[in-house]
């Protein structure tokens, strides 16, 4: 698989990839020791965070921001938008891969070329945040040596007053 720099015309194919995910368990805390291992099991539902061109461009030609795509079979099959955050760590702004190419190691290659870059950034790591429903994103941010950093169960109730999500930050110092 190869990666590169995204361009304006692989929004349309990113637009019809399948980025969900099917929710079944539910980490909850105490967020310490083998806390993925005591995820509460929930009713199974689908979750997908939408795809936005517009928010994604904005990615392409800032130097302090970037967008890379994963092509699979030539096409792109999932992308990874990272800037350089306040804090001085690159940030994981987001990062998808299709569902059919899930498993392929298309995420890992896109992790790994989120390292190369913060490193030519001269970044020391690289911060990311995901949820509590999202446990397959928590596993593969563990594998990849990131660690839990915090969370904060409070950050997404204004976008949907009285959830259970909570925000868990994940750190990778390089």
């Amino acid at each position: 698989m190869k990666i590169r720099p995204a361009t304006s015309g692989d929004f349309p194919i990113l637009g019809a990839c399948d980025f969900s995910f099917l929710v079944t368990r539910e980490a909850v805390p105490p967020f310490e020791g083998d806390w993925l291992a005591h995820a509460r099991p929930v009713e199974p539902y689908a979750k997908s965070y939408g795809f936005d061109p517009d928010e994604l461009g904005a990615h392409a030609g800032d130097g302090d921001k970037a967008l890379f795509v994963v092509l699979g079979d030539e096409a792109p099959v999932g992308y990874i938008a990272l800037s350089a955050g306040w804090n001085n760590f690159a940030f994981v702004d987001d990062i998808a891969v299709d569902m059919e190419w899930r498993g392929t190691g298309a995420a890992q290659r896109l992790m790994q070329h989120a390292c190369h870059w913060t490193k030519e950034k001269g970044l020391p790591g690289i911060r990311l945040e995901t949820q509590t429903n999202n446990i397959a994103a928590c596993r593969f941010y563990l594998r990849q040596g990131f660690a839990l950093g915090g969370h904060d169960r409070h950050l997404y109730e204004g976008l949907s007053p009285g959830t259970r999500e909570t925000a868990l930050f994940f750190y990778r110092f390089l």
